[in-house]
């Protein structure tokens, strides 16, 4: 709900200010029946995926468990639109249906941080990036809801003008306009800070920790990759986020797992493995210790709101 209205209403703004119609917008579901957003608010589509033909842009959107009904006719309508030259694009989860379908198979994509080891154990062939917009011939694929209000400030500035689109940034006090080549900022540690604001050892730690969740690096490791002392390193770290690097990184890990266990059918061993643990026990342990309840309790948990049509988000 957060993407889709993050993708009209800017537009309908600018609109507004330029006194036109230069954009227009239809909501599509598959079948053409009612959905629901993950917050239980109903939308209404105005027709079915098969009958949007005259389109210039088509976007999914939904949860890493998205699928369609008919994933067959569906994804081969996706596929004969963009032959016929519609771009095409996933925002969020969105960027999982649109992965099945195929036409991310020799594309660069973004993908939302907190998907990113769900999406990487599904499509492992896959080029993910981490910037918050990739184009890549005709594929726009978006991280997240604010990401979508950047790309489409970007559509304004190129229909209206760079003053529209200003415009349209200020009346929803949107500070600043990202484009391609900028990466996601992770929200890292559960103080105050930014990683802008962090020492250069630790942005390099953090940066290093981020890339070996399923291959464990020491903390001496660490320290000797960064070019400080552990003491250096630690002080630093402790200095900067209130928190240890080894206690960040066992986060770390453990919300890379929390992404397969509520986005994969993986055994809990092989969910062990892929954030690299030899056996399940630490796995049970540290999850219950980061999330208060343990990853199979949390899997039926989600799998029983599934039922119901409701997919929630994890706590990033």
């Amino acid at each position: 709900m957060s993407c889709l209205t993050s993708m009209i209403e800017p537009l309908r703004a600018a609109n507004e200010i330029a006194d036109t119609t230069a954009f227009t917008w239809k909501i599509i579901s598959e079948t053409g029946e009612r959905v629901k957003s993950s917050a239980q608010v109903g939308f209404d589509p105005d027709l079915a995926l098969g009958a949007a033909l005259d389109v210039d842009y088509l976007f999914l959107l939904g949860s890493p468990t998205s699928g369609f009904v008919d994933p067959k006719g569906s994804e081969g309508h996706l596929r004969r639109l963009v032959r016929h030259g519609v771009a095409i694009g996933g925002v969020s989860g969105g960027v999982f249906p649109l992965a099945r379908s195929g036409l991310l198979s020799d594309r660069e994509c973004s993908v939302h941080w907190c998907y990113e080891a769900a999406f990487a154990e599904e499509f492992p062939d896959f080029a993910m990036r981490d910037d918050v917009i990739v184009v890549d011939r005709g594929c726009y694929t978006v991280s997240g809801a604010a990401a979508a209000f950047d790309l489409m400030l970007l559509f304004i500035e190129e229909r209206l003008g760079g003053d529209v689109a200003t415009e349209v940034a200020c009346w929803f006090q949107h500070p600043l306009v990202r484009g391609q080549g900028v990466r996601q900022k992770v929200p890292t540690f559960r103080r105050e800070s930014t990683a802008d604001a962090l020492p250069v050892a630790v942005t390099k730690a953090v940066d290093i920790l981020a890339r070996r969740i399923a291959d464990p690096i020491s903390i001496e490791a660490l320290a000797e990759e960064v070019g400080v002392s552990v003491r250096q390193l630690e002080r630093q770290f402790n200095k900067a986020t209130g928190q240890s690097p080894l206690r960040y990184y066992r986060t770390l890990r453990m919300k890379a797992a929390r992404q397969l266990v509520l986005y994969s059918k993986h055994s809990m061993i092989r969910i062990a493995t892929a954030i690299g643990y030899e056996t399940v026990a630490p796995l049970l342990q540290h999850y219950r210790q980061e999330f208060g309840i343990s990853p199979t309790e949390e899997r039926n948990t989600i799998n029983r709101f599934r039922v119901d049509g409701n997919r929630p988000l994890p706590d990033a």
